[in-house]
């Protein structure tokens, strides 16, 4: 792969003062100055260069560019490499990259700017997962997180951890394998057994905090659930302010999953409006209750919608068995048509007056906030694979309990700190890189 020069559009193909088409691998220099008016091929790198770009077919004039010349190992990739600037355009962008390819380039694949600069020495596979997630930030607390990401932050939280991991394990294989070193501690399940916990507690503290930043970085996934006609839709609307959600007094209107996103003082919820529990023999409506109950076990919120001017239904003491033990708020609508509300968060989602609600959960969540502050986890294949070298230490500890020889403890240990090196890329699976990569945009 490392053998080609590829290119990409590195700005999108929105009209604009200019774009950028990115250039890199070994023939970067030859393949330009076929197009390019003057001969880069010796030009010192960190230098910008103003010319004429021509298709290298017709010698037709394209457009007049700036060409900025990064040498290898000091550019992104780590390779030789090229920034072409451009007037925006679509046209005349789709120009020069055209040219570009006729002269010599292959388009690049997603992330492939990135996958070069993780595979040339340039960044960790955590650093590079950063940079996407610096691109597709909605919210301020999610591009701080990313930055940290950037800047080191998961290296810095595992590494002491990871080495601790390594002396251990590098002793007992020694141990194992040089028997007569004297000079080198001998190690046994009584030393071992409570380095084995040190580290299971450090994971489940680090998982602890994990679970905030997942939250900054993916969204709290919140489902609005409820009977028929308690207002759930109203609700769903008033959050998002807009009409989104079909709102009548028909009940069972709700059949599907209505979803829609909100960024609060604390936190971003991924709304679920969802279809109203009840008994129906509507096939089509008994699909979407179905699938609200399916939404209530994978939330992370659940807002249970209860109608104030009526009494509790059977409908109403099942939804809250069903979110018994869930992370839930229960609101009651329609605080316009009664005279004194009660005891608990009262609003009126069709009048928009719903800021009780707002506030419990801006206060639900403060605890998201440390996540900016502390060194923590977010990426999903991160706490999995954190999770997993868990589960290997945990076989490890009960290995040790039952009194089981050392060396074979130590396949347990190696299985945990190999889990740990995956999430750095030190140590990675087959397709695990085109997995990641092929969430990144072109040009990146």
């Amino acid at each position: 792969m490392l053998e080609k020069t590829i290119c990409a559009v590195a700005t999108g193909y929105d009209t604009g003062a200019i774009s950028v088409i990115r250039v890199s691998g070994p023939d970067t220099f030859e393949i330009l100055s076929k197009v390019f008016s003057k001969d880069l091929k010796d030009a010192p790198g960190y230098t910008a260069h103003y010319g004429i770009l021509r298709n290298p077919e017709t010698s037709d004039f394209v457009d007049e560019v700036i060409v900025t010349i990064y040498r290898a190992p000091r550019s992104y990739t780590g390779e030789d490499m090229a920034e072409v600037s451009c007037h925006g355009g679509r046209l005349v962008t789709s120009e020069v990259l055209m040219s570009l390819i006729e002269a010599g380039c292959e388009l690049a694949e997603r992330g492939e700017f990135t996958e070069r600069a993780y595979l040339n020495g340039k960044m960790d596979l955590t650093k590079a997962e950063a940079i996407n997630d610096v691109i597709l930030a909605r919210t301020k607390d999610q591009l701080a997180l990313a930055g940290k990401e950037l800047r080191g932050s998961v290296k810095k939280l595992l590494d002491p951890l990871k080495e601790d991991m390594v002396q251990v394990i590098g002793n007992i294989e020694v141990n194992i394998d040089y028997p007569e070193y004297e000079d080198v501690e001998v190690l046994t399940n009584e030393t071992v057994a409570p380095k084995v916990e040190e580290w299971i507690a450090k994971i489940d503290e680090i998982l602890k905090e994990s679970e905030k930043g997942k939250l900054i970085r993916e969204g709290v996934r919140t489902v609005i659930a409820g009977r028929t006609n308690a207002g759930k839709s109203s609700l769903f609307n008033a959050l998002l302010e807009e009409d989104k959600a079909i709102v009548t007094d028909i009940e069972g209107t709700t059949r599907d999953i209505v979803e829609g996103e909100i960024r609060l003082e604390t936190v971003t919820l991924l709304l679920q409006d969802t279809a109203g529990l009840r008994d129906t023999e509507d096939k089509v409506e008994s699909i979407g209750i179905r699938k609200t109950k399916e939404s209530i076990d994978k939330a992370d919120l659940v807002i249970v919608v209860l109608d104030a001017t009526k009494p509790m239904e059977d409908e109403d003491w099942d939804l809250l068995d069903i979110t018994e033990g869930k992370n839930r708020i229960v609101v009651f609508n329609k605080k316009d048509l009664i005279d004194v509300p009660g005891y608990g968060i009262y609003i009126s989602a069709k009048e928009g007056n719903i800021s009780a609600l707002i506030k419990e959960i801006n206060e639900r969540f403060a605890f998201c906030k440390d996540a900016v502050e502390k060194p923590a986890l977010s990426n999903e294949r991160h706490i999995g694979l954190l999770r997993k070298a868990r589960v290997s230490l945990n076989d490890a500890r009960e290995a040790i309990a039952r009194g089981t020889e050392l060396d074979l403890v130590c396949v347990d240990l190696h299985e945990a700190h190999n889990a740990i090196r995956e999430i750095e890329g030190t140590y990675t699976k087959e397709n695990l890189l085109d997995d990641i990569f092929s969430r990144f945009c072109l040009g990146k």
